[in-house]
């Protein structure tokens, strides 16, 4: 058990470390501690810390580092957010003003709003897919045989894709097998409109055309592309900024990181965090490299969901450095997701139907 000077030890050796990113000595915190301590007591709290694992040496330097335990007691019981600043309010209000066409428009910018507020890499999420409905389907000819499919959901997406038609498709059969689509299926879960893409509307369309399979095929597709997870993410230089030194084994890394948050797959697996990784009366989670991947031990995720009611829920995230400032991103990422839920909010009051 340690004891209250400990703690606030290493708390600060916490602190002091994400600020300077320098090994931290007893004269160092002895300046720093709020309360009087001498070097040598000092000395002696940072022993038993290290005995117990919570910081460790670094190199040849007299100096302590917060160890991956260290950092996971520190976050399990001693992080305390801190509130943003104005400044913060300010830049991502005025960020958000502009005129948005879609809501991913919205999801996408954020990722560069958080990015650049936090010199890390952000990595935002739109509203889950599972219980959204279509709301629209169309085509819009383009000449040439090629048409533009547009695919319109609940969620407030706005797929849209150009294809090549079959030669034998005419505009009139084009045109009975969208209203039979919109008659059909307009209103269902996009899970259900796939299974009826399988059966029951093939049989229908046979009726009026000759051959639907080419037609099935373009709504098939962009129906694929609505009921993806759309991950976005800003900042992917700032990975660059964290890599300790220039060694193979450190850009070997960075490739691998590179390869993670380009891949959806991989970002779900990623960002499927569970709440035993939520911190105590917050709803807010982090996850240390050593608890994710090998490819990640020197970074830490923080993940927070956002709400919209009836729409579902979202996700926001920052990826950095394991020895990134807690209490300002836990804080800022706090008020950012609030922010992101209202332009949100607001979009599909605007456009209800889209």
């Amino acid at each position: 058990m340690l004891t209250k000077r400990q703690l606030l030890i290493l708390k600060e050796i916490i602190r002091l470390f994400a600020d300077t990113g320098q090994p931290i000595g007893s004269k160092t915190l002895m300046k720093a501690l709020p309360i009087h301590v001498s070097s040598a007591t000092i000395r002696n709290d940072m022993a038993v810390l290290e005995e117990e694992g919570y910081i460790e040496k670094m190199h040849s330097s007299s100096g302590r580092i917060p160890s991956m335990k260290g950092y996971r007691f520190y976050l399990d019981h001693l992080v305390e957010p801190t509130a943003a600043t104005p400044r913060d309010y300010e830049v991502i209000q005025k960020s958000f003003q502009q005129h948005y066409h879609k809501l991913d428009e919205i999801v996408d910018q954020s990722a560069k709003i958080l990015s650049d507020l936090t010199s890390y890499t952000a990595i935002t999420l739109g509203p889950e897919v599972k219980d959204t409905t279509l709301t629209g389907f169309r085509l819009v000819p383009l000449g040439d045989y090629r048409v533009m499919a547009i695919l319109v959901t609940s969620a407030g997406t706005v797929e849209s894709q150009v294809f090549s038609i079959p030669q034998s498709l005419t505009s009139e059969e084009l045109e009975k097998a969208i209203r039979i689509v919109n008659d059909n299926l307009v209103g269902l879960p996009l899970t259900e409109v796939a299974s009826r893409l399988k059966d029951g509307v093939p049989q229908v369309l046979m009726q009026y055309m000759t051959s639907p399979s080419g037609f099935l095929d373009i709504f098939e597709d962009v129906l694929k592309q609505a009921a993806q997870e759309h991950y976005y993410v800003g900042g992917r230089l700032n990975l660059l900024n964290y890599l300790a030194d220039k060694k193979d084994e450190d850009i070997d890394q960075l490739k691998s990181v590179y390869e993670m948050i380009d891949q959806s797959d991989s970002l779900a697996n990623l960002l499927n965090v569970s709440t035993q990784d939520q911190l105590p009366n917050s709803s807010i989670r982090v996850r240390l490299g050593d608890e994710m991947s090998d490819s990640l031990k020197n970074f830490s995720l923080i993940t927070a969901n956002y709400d919209l009611g009836e729409h579902g829920q979202g996700m926001v995230a920052l990826l950095g450095p394991t020895s990134m400032p807690y209490s300002r991103m836990i804080g800022l990422l706090d008020v950012f997701r609030e922010e992101l839920a209202k332009r949100l909010t607001d979009y599909y009051f605007h456009y209800p139907n889209h």
